[in-house]
């Protein structure tokens, strides 16, 4: 195997990615960011020191929960409540939220539930400022907002009356295959509207008339950094093998694929990793930055 043209570590966070022409992914450990879609092609590896720090508390831990965070953190924190999961079952109305202020910048402001494409044709709620860094996260290939919502709450009960008629998951294994068939977005949104009108009246009634709005947006289409397809789904998990090795296919949502497998970086978020980068090229002299 030739030398290492870069070689950084730090603890891993989620791929900050950016929408273009292809979206554009960079791996992020700590402070540095390594520019991922030039790398295309280049073996690679990643290991695992065996640290994992609190992404909150800068604690050690032994064991990630709700992807970075010590299990006392889990606990404590608004952002790993169980309404995260299942935002219908918000109380920060009943004055029992467990971070008041982070609900009122977290909840308590606009939400998008939307439609997307990542392996079928699914429904979804995000922060209104976090549109399209969600959709990019669940490998869409297009999505449409439908309503503006008030509060996480009231958009966590739109996406129960949808979740009636049009799933809420992705199918991780489709999504990374590459054949996603093409969805009519904006057909759905109107049948899915005319589908839940009923209960859009009750909410409507309930919460005011403003609380949630139609949004009539033409929707997003994104393309992906991507050679080649895998054909079968093979995963690699840091906790059972520290050190994962191959040559960067493609990345889509929060996966890196590697002609050995798929590796998802979101869900090893606070883990102390080298990456190093093989097979030296004029375009790797200067890909990274702290």
């Amino acid at each position: 195997m030739s030398s290492a043209v870069i070689d950084v570590q730090g603890p891993l966070r989620k791929m900050p990615a950016t929408p273009g022409p292809s979206v554009a992914y960079q791996l992020k450990l700590g402070d540095t960011r390594v520019p991922l879609n030039d790398l295309i092609g280049r073996e690679i590896q990643l290991d695992f020191d065996g640290e994992i720090r609190c992404i909150n508390c800068d604690r050690r831990t032994n064991k990630s929960f709700s992807q970075g965070y010590c299990y006392p953190c889990f606990k404590k924190l608004a952002a790993c409540d169980t309404c995260i999961m299942s935002p219908e079952r918000c109380h920060y109305h009943l004055g029992t939220c467990r971070e008041p202020e982070w609900g009122e910048t977290h909840c308590m402001t606009t939400h998008v539930v939307y439609l997307a494409n990542s392996s079928g044709l699914k429904v979804g709620i995000t922060r209104q400022n976090q549109v399209p860094t969600r959709w990019i996260d669940q490998g869409a290939v297009s999505a449409l907002p439908m309503f503006e919502v008030a509060t996480r709450q009231i958009a966590g009960l739109v996406e129960v009356a949808c979740k009636a008629h049009v799933a809420d998951k992705t199918n991780w294994r489709a999504m990374l295959k590459g054949d996603v068939k093409p969805v009519d977005l904006v057909a759905a949104r109107d049948e899915l509207r005319r589908l839940i009108a009923d209960e859009l009246q009750a909410l409507r009634k309930e919460h005011g008339a403003d609380a949630i709005r139609e949004v009539d947006d033409s929707g997003l289409d994104l393309a992906y950094p991507v050679d080649t397809w895998p054909v079968k789904i093979a995963t690699h998990n840091l906790d059972k093998t520290p050190q994962v090795f191959g040559r960067l296919e493609g990345i889509k949502g929060q996966y890196l694929i590697l002609n050995t497998g798929v590796i998802n970086i979101r869900k090893f978020t606070a883990y102390s990793v080298r990456l190093q980068v093989f097979d030296e090229t004029p375009a790797t002299q200067d890909l990274f930055s702290a």
